[in-house]
């Protein structure tokens, strides 16, 4: 069964007087541990897509289901849960908290979540060195690379053991070496936890790479 389908998604924005059309209409579904691509010019509405998918948006018709259930119908408080334990988010800015360390960055969604510091302190740093950066845990953020950087937010995605993560051009931002090694991982990682995985991406060779690639145009997904 489909961890993520959606179905018939439409949303549109009021710009002055004019109406824009930016998601026509998207059906798909992934499977877990499934990796998919989202290529599409800038303004095609690839990141407004991924905010519905992680309902931060919601759509102005459509259905958008997790595990056969609808996202659509639930409360404010039940999505904020449901992100929380089934999504992980990572985005093509890092977003991390600069007073923070690496580990206590990896820790915050499970200590947001009213877990204790003593029960996330093991795996945040477990997942440290799955990313290769156990020899950084005790910096801050300014004392990272622009790659390490990303890998942190990589492991704070992850710490929850989500069902499904979220990427927004998370190599974007990237050299070639270090976006390399960002994607690495996160294949890697997905593959080994059995995540399902919706990555926006202008890298149509890191596209290549995943089980599933599409490309959005004019608010529609263009037939393979």
């Amino acid at each position: 069964m489909s961890i993520l389908k959606a179905e018939n998604l439409c949303r549109s924005y009021q710009s002055g007087t004019e109406e824009i059309h930016v998601l026509k209409g998207i059906t798909f579904s992934i499977d877990q541990g499934e990796m998919m691509a989202i290529v599409g010019a800038s303004g095609s509405g690839k990141t407004t897509l991924l905010q519905i998918l992680g309902t931060l948006d919601t759509p102005d018709s459509g259905e958008l289901l997790f595990q056969g259930k609808s996202l659509i119908t639930r409360s404010d408080d039940e999505l904020s849960l449901f992100r929380n334990r089934s999504v992980g988010f990572i985005f093509q800015f890092h977003h991390l908290l600069p007073e923070f360390t690496a580990l206590e960055n990896v820790m915050m969604p499970g200590l947001i979540a009213g877990k204790k510091k003593e029960e996330m302190e093991k795996p945040a740093k477990e997942l440290l060195q799955r990313v290769e950066l156990d020899h950084r845990t005790g910096h801050r953020v300014n004392e990272l690379s622009g790659g390490e950087q990303q890998r942190t937010a990589l492991a704070r995605a992850l710490i929850m053991k989500p069902s499904l993560l979220l990427a927004d051009e998370p190599t974007g931002n990237l050299d070639t070496r270090a976006g390399n090694l960002v994607f690495d991982l996160i294949r890697s990682l997905c593959k080994d936890l059995s995540l399902a995985t919706i990555m926006v991406t202008h890298n149509h060779e890191l596209a290549k790479q995943m089980d599933v690639s599409r490309t959005l145009q004019d608010g529609v997904f263009l037939q393979n």
